[in-house]
């Protein structure tokens, strides 16, 4: 296993020198889930909710967050995204909604931050949305489901 890039030789914070990468493709894939009662499952997929389309609403909050993810990530580089798709859908056993957010670039360091912010800010406005019926909903299963690009090369968790 290698170092912590985002410490230097004395031990201090800072932010990765990524000036003399080349530019390459690069992605990530990310999940991540939210558990919820079958009620409020209910209320999401019939859209019934008072405040909206949940999962509509949801998606715009996934993306918005990929994008400003340098501002919440203090060592996180500002990158320009050139793709960001987020998928939210219901399911039933046991009742979650499931989030995967596909993360692309052309730069000089990786998307996978971004991806995994699409997908909590997405699963924490799901929360938001439905917390005055559901407090006991459970954000759980947010990981890293594979990656491309860049001098480190492909990388894909277990069953990928």
């Amino acid at each position: 296993m290698s170092e912590l890039t985002h410490f230097d030789r004395n031990g201090e914070a800072h932010m990765v020198d990524v000036g003399s990468k080349d530019e390459t493709l690069r992605v990530a894939v990310a999940e991540g889930r939210i558990h919820m009662r079958v009620e409020t499952l209910d209320l999401v997929r019939r859209g019934g909710h008072r405040k909206g389309d949940v999962l509509g609403i949801a998606r715009i909050a996934g993306i918005m967050g990929a994008k400003r993810t340098s501002e919440l990530i203090p060592l996180c580089h500002p990158i320009g995204l050139t793709h960001l798709e987020l998928d939210l859908r219901a399911e039933t056993s046991p009742p979650a909604v499931y989030c995967r957010a596909r993360a692309e670039t052309r730069g000089r360091t990786g998307v996978e931050m971004e991806a995994l912010t699409a997908v909590q800010v997405a699963l924490l406005t799901v929360y938001d949305m439905c917390k005055a019926v559901d407090r006991a909903m459970q954000i759980d299963g947010v990981r890293l489901l594979r990656k491309s690009g860049g001098k480190s090369g492909d990388w894909a968790a277990g069953g990928e």
